[in-house]
């Protein structure tokens, strides 16, 4: 029961399919312009095959076919197009070419590209197809001739081969393989070293091949037609450059075909190329799943009507078509004729080759070339069907005459290349001691050739790399002396390369195959010579001359400024005058302190309050005038706290300043202001037609510095050296690190400023394409590995003069020049003590001469005051005398006393002296009465008068 009601549901399931899928059913009608009638008929089996898949059914296709012969006339064959195919309303067409004939279907192309209708060659490989300005419409399932290019440089990768020689017609296919391998070969670094053009049915190579020989390529690349291949084939077998010699002969599908390919030539043939039968099926199985995959994501839903006739014209084309045409070029389909992927111009990508190869008696299949299901494109060969070449052998030959004699150019350059002249035996004997080589120079201008010794890092990189390259060399001097640039010949508009460049690239005159010297490696140089491996990494560099310092007695001041100086010598006033007043005014200052002479102290004047804050901040010792008070020594102590900060910052800057100090470089580096804005008075230079001068060229940023440093450049570096250490024409020298270095480490009136910029780097100079580049690439990297270029380094560059009294990585001390200007300071005070000595004495001598007038009118005075006194204490003493002497009278009188009585002269005495002299004046000498006639009489004696001191010359006259 359950198993009946699961029958009807998947009946009723069925039925519904059935029915959405005939609601939706669409017919794409394919049509075919075919060679044959047998094609037909495979068409149309391959068209009934396609419609039951159940993918087609699943979506709703039907899938149809009409099909007819090509005819041989272009005219005839786009009537019967239209007549025929477009008029059943097709909505992809199939071209294949006509019977008997490889005519491309260029009229069914035009016929279809003007309606939009998808069109797929099966047969036509010609590279006009390829414009789809012309054949908008056209793909193919088989790729174009040009791109058997792509095969080429395969092998030649394979092989090792890095030049060639290119022969070709100068039909459009000629030109199409040309430019494709062009393309091809810039990106794999392969050289054409000749390319020679023919005309197509031209009747004689010989002229065209003669230059064979002389060329250092040994592989030629052919692409030509039948015709053309053999009378080539046939003139370079009578010049002997096939069988039998060193020439390798790689040659198009159509030159293959010739009758005469000469043995040991390489060609290709395209797998299933001419298979008409499996293109068909692949071309319809492209059309089936690319409409399958529209219909089923929902891109098309259904189509409309295609044209129907060729006698309308149409304003546009078929959208449908141009949509169902981009949708086939983004497939990828397994096929008969391997896995189908196209280009956006509906080239076939990836298509297998046959590599096929001459042999005696036949062409032999020895490998193939493309991809095969899952693999990848590949490149493999048969192992039991080796190659056999031109020479008979099976070798792989090398593809080139390498001559192991090379022509080697150089330059002077120091330290990398010296020279000096060899005049005899004697030079040549010397030369060879100190291992150098001989090396020529000859003069453009008299033709002269001279003979030098050169020698050097590049001498000895060059004499290394012959012994494990296994070369030998002659080796002569740059005839301009220049590196190399790309100028303007004359006043033509014609350019080309100077220099050792130059005869690099020349293939005419004076030519080289190796430039030894440090040539720089840069874009310009490498678009025309290869370059080996650099020998050494540098960058630019600015060369200047050391600035010495403008005053060396005032280095000892350089660790401060001279407003941090102004600040300190003014602090230094300001302390002493605040500890002045602080001591001054304080109660508790020394001006209060009682008076005692045994403990009393000087006061702190202004003097001592200086004297104390100076020797506080020079650590000379206070012995004397120290404050008192409180608040004075509280100040006291934070100016000694202040004076140990701004010593020790002092002392530490000192040794920062002295010992480490440097004669600097006038500028900082290629940011320097004076470079970036330049002025008249500073001038930078360079090399002329050199890589430095290249590199400012280049770049933009750069392009002031350019085109003010232009016109100072200068023919050679060692000129430009010798003007920047004098210092007058040249402020400025940028060049080569290495260089530079050297000329740094040499001399001491010389130095590197700023950091290296526009990094590079040396390497040898090569011919485009050369053999012996990556022989001698090799040879450098052995070189590094082993150390000898670090040896090379430590002999030729690292050198240092050992004349110069310092260096910048030895420890510097400090010299007299440093600490001048201390002893002249010590000096100076010297001769300040002296002088203020003199100023001393000298004031000391105008003080004392006053103070001895000062002294005289003092005494004079005193006398004066003297004088007066005695002369007044005279008369009191004579009053005084007189009184008494009254007094003695009257007492005689009274007592009535006689002159001799002993009595009355004591008594008259006695009283004498008790009356003595008035005030303070000294004691009179008693003078001696006697009583005479009843009176009393004193001796008059002058020595008594002159002897007492009361009485002076003036008084006597008054005494008596």
């Amino acid at each position: 029961m359950e198993t009946t009601i699961l029958a009807r549901m998947c009946w009723k399931i069925l039925i519904l399919l059935s029915l959405t899928t005939a609601l939706k059913a669409e017919n794409i009608h394919i049509g075919a312009v075919v060679s044959s009638p047998e094609n037909v008929d495979v068409l149309r089996n391959y068209v009934y095959k396609a419609n039951s898949r159940l993918d087609v059914k699943s979506v709703g296709l039907t899938f149809n076919a009409t099909a007819q012969l090509m005819d041989a006339n272009p005219i005839r064959s786009a009537l019967s197009v239209c007549d025929d195919i477009i008029s059943k309303r097709v909505h992809v067409i199939i071209v294949s070419h006509p019977p008997g004939s490889d005519q491309s279907p260029i009229s069914v192309s035009y016929t279809c590209g003007y309606y939009g209708i998808p069109l797929i060659g099966i047969y036509a490989r010609d590279s006009a197809f390829t414009d789809k300005n012309v054949h908008p419409t056209f793909m193919r399932t088989v790729p174009p001739y040009f791109q058997q290019a792509s095969v080429w440089i395969d092998l030649l990768q394979h092989f090792g081969w890095r030049q060639v020689i290119f022969i070709h017609g100068m039909d459009e296919e000629g030109r199409a393989i040309l430019s494709r391998f062009q393309a091809l070969a810039e990106q794999e670094e392969i050289k054409i070293e000749k390319t020679i053009k023919f005309s197509v049915g031209i009747s004689n190579f010989s002229e065209l091949l003669e230059d064979l020989h002389s060329a250092q390529s040994r592989i030629i690349l052919f692409s030509a037609g039948r015709e053309d291949a053999q009378v080539l084939f046939q003139n370079a077998a009578e010049m002997k450059l096939t069988t039998g010699s060193d020439f390798v002969w790689i040659v198009s599908e159509e030159a293959m075909r010739a009758d005469n390919v000469p043995i040991g030539a390489v060609g290709l043939e395209l797998i299933n190329g001419s298979n008409e039968s499996a293109n068909l099926e692949d071309s319809v199985r492209l059309v089936v799943d690319t409409a399958v995959d529209l219909f089923s994501v929902g891109n098309l839903t259904t189509i409309t009507n295609t044209p129907d006739s060729c006698s309308t014209p149409m304003t546009d084309k078929w959208q449908d078509g141009m949509l169902f045409l981009k949708q086939m070029k983004r497939m990828t389909v397994e096929g008969q004729t391997g896995r189908l992927q196209f280009t956006e111009e509906g080239d076939r990508l990836n298509p297998i080759y046959y590599i096929k190869n001459k042999q005696p008696g036949v062409i032999e299949k020895v490998g193939f070339h493309g991809r095969r299901g899952a693999e990848g494109q590949n490149l493999n060969f048969a192992k039991d069907q080796p190659i056999v070449w031109p020479s008979g052998s099976t070798d792989k030959p090398d593809g080139l005459k390498i001559s192991t004699h090379l022509e080697v150019v150089t330059i002077e350059a120091k330290p990398f290349v010296y020279k000096w002249p060899i005049y005899t035996a004697s030079d040549e004997l010397k030369c060879a001691q100190e291992k150098g080589v001989n090396c020529t120079f000859s003069n453009e201008t008299t033709g002269e050739v001279s003979h030098h010794c050169c020698f050097g890092y590049c001498i000895d990189m060059l004499n290394m790399l012959s012994e494990k390259v296994k070369f030998t060399f002659k080796l002569h001097l740059s005839a301009d002396n220049a590196f190399g640039s790309f100028k303007r010949v004359g006043n033509s508009t014609r350019k080309e390369w100077t220099g050792m460049v130059g005869e690099l690239v020349r293939e005419e005159g004076v030519t080289s195959d190796l430039v030894v010297a440090p040539l720089t490696i840069n874009p310009e140089r490498a678009a025309v010579i290869d370059f080996s491996k650099p020998f050494k990494y540098q960058g630019l560099t600015i060369l200047v001359k050391k600035e010495q310092k403008d005053s060396s007695l005032a280095s000892f001041l350089q660790p401060f400024t001279n407003t941090l100086w102004i600040l300190v010598a003014l602090s230094v006033h300001v302390v002493a005058l605040v500890l002045y007043l602080l001591d001054r005014f304080s109660p508790f200052g020394r001006f209060k302190l009682a008076k005692n002479d045994d403990t009393e102290e000087d006061a702190l004047n202004m003097s001592s309050a200086m004297w104390f804050a100076w020797g506080v901040l020079l650590n000379s010792g206070i012995g004397e005038g120290t404050p008192r008070s409180f608040s004075a020594r509280v100040l006291g102590m934070v100016w000694a706290g202040f004076a140990m900060i701004i010593v020790a910052s002092y002392t530490a800057n000192l040794a920062a300043f002295l010992v480490l100090d440097r004669p600097d470089a006038s500028i900082s580096g290629i940011d320097d202001s004076r470079l970036r804005n330049p002025n008249e008075n500073f001038r930078y230079a360079t090399v002329k037609d050199s890589a430095v001068e290249m590199y400012f060229k280049r770049q933009v940023e750069l392009s002031t510095m350019y085109r003010k440093m232009e016109k100072f450049n200068y023919k050679n570096a060692d000129d430009a050296i010798k003007d920047v250490k004098k210092g007058v024409e040249l402020q400025a020298f940028i060049w080569d690190s290495s260089r530079l270095e050297y000329e740094d480490a040499k001399d001491c009136d010389l130095v590197v400023a700023g950091e290296l910029f526009g990094r590079s780097g040396l390497g040898v100079g090569l011919r485009k394409g050369s053999p012996w580049t990556h022989l001698i690439s090799l040879a450098i990297l052995e070189l590094h590995e082993g150390g000898q270029m670090e040896k090379l380094d430590n002999k030729w560059i690292l050198i240092e003069s050992t004349e110069c009294p310092e260096r910048d990585h030895t420890p510097a001390t400090l010299g007299l020049t440093n600490m001048a200007g201390v002893f002249m300071m010590v000096a100076g005070g010297i001769v300040a003590g002296v002088f203020l000595i003199f100023v001393e004495i000298l004031y000391k001598r105008h003080r004392g001469l006053k103070e001895k007038e000062l002294e005289l009118a003092r005494n004079a005075a005193d006398r004066w005051r003297g004088n007066i006194a005695k002369r007044k204490t005279l008369r009191q003493t004579m009053a005084s005398q007189r009184e008494s002497m009254h007094r003695v009278n009257s007492l005689a009188k009274s007592h009535s006393l006689d002159s001799n009585s002993t009595l009355s002269t004591s008594i008259i005495n006695r009283a004498i002296v008790k009356q003595g002299p008035p005030g303070n004046s000294p004691p009179v000498t008693k003078p001696k009465v006697t009583i005479q006639s009843g009176r009393a009489v004193a001796p008059c004696k002058p020595s008594v008068l002159l002897t007492n001191p009361a009485f002076s010359a003036a008084n006597r006259s008054d005494f008596v």
